[in-house]
């Protein structure tokens, strides 16, 4: 039976099924998406994709072709809310090692005018997506942590009767993905936090009235803090209508405004509109003021608005002096800040905008300017830093890849496209303080690594020549690596007196001072950071006691003290925020473990700050971060 009928049975089968099966999806049925978003920034005609959506797993984790006709009854579905990650709450390593697991959502499409075009867009899915549309797979997309989106062919939408969106996702990674799946040599699996499963971040159903405004980047570029600001429009149109159309977008700069471009398009043609324009005595955005410009757009056909484009930037310069020192507007940096994850206890990385409010009001709390993840932030947390003044080390997962997967050339093109498609997403936004291309690779860099750093440093340039380019290192201890040359900015990953690392080479904290003056003669003229440092902490016990709150209060404080006697140094990030999950077994060094659960964080995973909170933010609310004499 060909895949498309066995889909089709299946779908029937939904609808014709009664009892438990069918009142879930009768819950399901006819909703219209909401007209609402999460973040304010992006097209018009965005509609949440919210209401209750139905959830099966497969139990059987068998192949794409065999798994319409292995599907558990009708019966098995389950209503269920999206974002959602189905094995929030289960620690075992099935849970870790990933599944596949189906959703549906039946939806009918918004009313308003005829003949408009219909696109679906996915903020995030773990792992791997297909997706059907009325029984018709109508795209796939494979990788964590970006977005994707897949135009609803118009012949497949119905008009006032209801649509079935199905997705199959895979959460089963390799060792060629990203992050990569791997095992140590007993076989067990690595990873740095947990592999949650599903749709983890909202989706949701654009309109478009002919023209698309598919990206927007508007770029201010400031040479000195006191020089005028030069700022770039690049904006792609398409046209998704069945008729030539001529359209002219028009935008603004706060109270300028100004004609972007115009241009004649054939159906299923796009073309890039660019402007300049030249901004006297700019408002600079900074963490003290972080004044942002209204650069909205508006595409129109004749006197016809066909769409919107909500656009909010900052006139500010983030770049590494001649000295190896970041800078802001000028301004030497010395930045305090913390690493995250977005993990909430039964939700994993399926959170929602109130507890991101949360988790960016404990790193303020702190006196923290910084935050960093292992992956790009959702957009909600990029605005609200935009809005607030806070910076971002913004970074894809490319995280622990070994050097064996880096010389496989389609692997390092994927890791390239990951670090475009973070570049070309939150460009826009002031608070992004670097682009950081990888995580502890392997700490002597081959052929492979340094191929692989250099093209994604030029991608990166290429596509924002306005910020540094860096990575997190595995250590300030690794020799001198020239794969880091094309780098602007390196951060060391710093646990000396916590682990013990290769053959006890980080056991000696005492270590660390001469260590750290060893990197910065490898690297005179880059940016140096710590991006992490911390302890594990669960429980009370006297200073010299691993695993208690005194034991990290006092080498949290021996770190600080070493970072303060290396002026050359732009700063340090705590990691972590907060307690998350990591992997089955993981202990971290902490004689008190509680696995899957990483304890370094200053929080809690039930949300409580612990003792070691309050010394950290007095430490952190002691520094100029900003204009730093040092």
């Amino acid at each position: 039976m060909p895949k498309l009928i066995r889909l089709c049975a299946a779908l029937i089968a939904v609808a014709a099924l009664p009892v438990a099966g069918a009142q879930a999806a009768s819950s399901a049925a006819g909703a219209v998406p909401s007209a609402k978003t999460l973040y304010s920034d992006g097209p018009s005609g965005r509609y949440l994709v919210d209401g209750t959506w139905l959830r099966r797993l497969d139990p059987s984790n068998v192949g794409l072709a065999a798994g319409w006709q292995k599907q558990p009854s009708i019966a098995d579905w389950r209503p269920t809310a999206v974002p959602n990650a189905w094995n929030a709450g289960d620690d075992s390593i099935t849970s870790y090692l990933g599944s596949v697991g189906w959703y549906r959502k039946d939806f009918r499409i918004p009313p308003g005018a005829s003949g408009r075009s219909w696109v679906i867009r996915f903020e995030e899915v773990n792992y791997s997506a297909t997706v059907w549309l009325n029984g018709v797979q109508i795209g796939a997309h494979a990788g964590a942590y970006e977005p994707f989106e897949l135009r609803l062919p118009k012949a497949l939408v119905k008009a006032g009767a209801d649509n079935s969106l199905v997705l199959r996702i895979d959460s089963r990674r390799t060792i060629n993905d990203i992050p990569p799946a791997r095992n140590d040599e007993f076989g067990q699996p690595q990873g740095g936090w947990w592999n949650y499963a599903g749709i983890l971040r909202e989706v949701y159903l654009r309109a478009v009235n002919q023209i698309d405004i598919t990206s927007v980047n508007v770029r201010p570029d400031l040479r000195c803090p006191t020089c005028a600001a030069d700022v770039n429009w690049q904006v792609k149109v398409s046209n998704l209508g069945s008729a030539t159309r001529t359209v002219t977008v028009a935008g603004r700069f706060g109270p300028k405004r100004l004609t972007i471009g115009k241009a004649t398009l054939p159906p299923g043609a796009s073309a890039t509109l660019t402007k300049r324009l030249t901004v006297a005595k700019p408002k600079l955005w900074s963490p003290a003021r972080p004044y942002l410009y209204d650069a909205s757009l508006v595409a129109a056909v004749g006197a016809r608005t066909v769409q919107r484009y909500t656009r909010h930037v900052g006139v500010r310069s983030i770049k590494v002096d001649s000295t190896g020192r970041l800078t802001l507007n000028g301004q030497r940096l010395d930045l305090r800040g913390v690493g995250m994850h977005e993990d909430a206890p039964g939700r994993g990385f399926a959170i929602d905008n109130a507890f991101r409010d949360k988790q960016i009001g404990w790193a303020r709390e702190l006196g923290g300017l910084v935050l960093r993840a292992h992956y790009p932030l959702h957009p909600y947390t990029l605005q609200r830093a935009d809005q607030l003044g806070m910076l971002v080390w913004s970074e894809v997962p490319v995280y622990q890849i070994p050097n064996p997967q880096l010389a496989i050339a389609a692997n390092r093109a994927r890791y390239v496209a990951s670090v475009a498609s973070m570049v070309e997403v939150n460009r826009d936004h002031p608070s992004v303080m670097v682009w950081s291309v990888g995580n502890e690779m392997a700490s002597t860099a081959d052929d492979s690594q340094a191929s692989y750093i250099a093209a994604a440093t030029e991608k990166a340039k290429a596509l924002d020549p306005s910020r540094p380019v860096g990575i997190a290192a595995g250590g300030p201890g690794n020799n001198c690596q020239s794969a880091y040359d094309p780098l602007d900015l390196i951060g060391l990953n710093d646990y000396f007196g916590w682990y013990t690392g290769e053959s006890g080479s980080i056991a000696d904290r005492d270590l660390l001072s001469e260590t750290l003056d060893v990197a910065r003669k490898c690297y005179p003229t880059k940016a140096l950071m710590i991006t992490e440092y911390g302890a594990e902490a669960s429980t009370a016990g006297q200073p010299e006691d691993r695993g208690t709150w005194t034991f990290a209060n006092e080498l949290i404080k021996f770190h600080l003290d070493v970072y303060a006697t290396k002026p050359w140094l732009s700063g340090s990030l705590y990691w972590a925020l907060q307690e998350f999950w990591v992997r089955p077994g993981w202990d971290g060094g902490n004689p008190f473990p509680a696995p899957p659960l990483h304890q370094k964080g200053l929080v809690s995973f039930a949300g409580a700050k612990k003792p070691i909170f309050a010394p950290v933010a007095r430490a952190f609310k002691a520094v100029r971060q900003v204009g730093s004499t040092r």
